[in-house]
């Protein structure tokens, strides 16, 4: 499972509602992905608007991610970092919702992103690494040369001050190789 990949987790539907399984390390491995998760991070954001990211971290601490959504919508971005990779720059993006249960995998050398749609939107993601604040970065939501189109105008995004002041890409200097694999359209 080279790459950005969207996942639609099975759902077994009766009278009562549905059950799944959203994580299973086996068939994570199955499809070709040797990432191992040890940590699980959760993030409620009160308001539509709100908008993490974007955000990275740089080797030797560097994470893949595994990320969906309890509660609300969201619109999750990814955007490829890796130095040499003839999609540098490019991003892709999903909805996820609670309702859609849908995952988006984030391997390392992508900037992630979320920006919720509705409010008390609630976000939970798999992490491949501990948070290590000596390697963390992060790239404008904004900047021209990226040209994500976020769903939400600008001037209605809520954002910390810590992303408000991210750099842009033209001034990155890209810790991430790349590994061969472009970045690819989702496919659900």
């Amino acid at each position: 499972m080279p790459g950005v990949r969207l996942l639609t987790p099975r759902r077994l539907l009766d009278e009562r509602g549905w059950f799944g399984e959203t994580f299973r390390a086996s068939d994570f491995a199955g499809e070709g992905s040797s990432t191992i998760f040890v940590q699980d991070n959760q993030a409620l954001s009160h308001a539509a608007g709100t908008l993490r990211g974007l955000h990275f971290q740089a080797p030797p601490r560097a994470q893949a991610k595994l990320i969906r959504c309890l509660r609300g919508r969201a619109f999750d971005v990814a955007v490829d970092l890796r130095r040499g990779s003839p999609s540098f720059g490019k991003w892709v993006a999903a909805e996820l919702t609670a309702a859609n249960g849908r995952q988006l995998f984030v391997p390392e050398g992508f900037a992630h992103g979320y920006l919720t749609l509705e409010p008390e939107t609630e976000i939970f993601y798999k992490a491949s690494d501990y948070y290590a604040p000596e390697c963390e970065g992060g790239l404008r939501f904004d900047d021209a040369e990226l040209g994500i189109a976020w769903p939400l105008p600008a001037p209605r995004i809520i954002l910390s001050n810590k992303d408000r002041s991210l750099p842009g890409i033209h001034s990155f200097d890209s810790p991430f190789v790349y590994d061969g694999c472009p970045l690819s359209p989702l496919e659900p």
